[in-house]
């Protein structure tokens, strides 16, 4: 049986009027698309995650290694985690 793959730990980002959001434990290989503006990504998880411009993770990505942030007015529409 297959075990799902997630990000151990949390990803942070910044959503309209700078309110934080978090999401603990995203798994890995899924696109998650962001459902308001969204910017300042934190990548507190085990896993590199690349946020991306468009919605459906497409557009231009920016990878984002663990314990990294992505720079604070790189907005972004959509994420996904792990090696892709």
């Amino acid at each position: 049986m297959d075990a799902a793959v997630a990000a151990k730990g949390p990803f942070g980002f910044l959503g309209p009027k700078n309110k934080p959001f978090f999401v603990e434990n995203p798994p890995d290989n899924r696109c998650f698309t962001m459902s308001q503006e969204a910017h300042g990504a934190h990548n507190g998880t085990d896993s590199p995650a690349t946020i991306f411009s468009g919605k459906k993770c497409s557009g231009t990505a920016v990878r984002v290694a663990p314990g990294q942030r992505a720079p604070r007015d790189a907005a972004f529409s959509s994420v996904r985690f792990g090696g892709h």
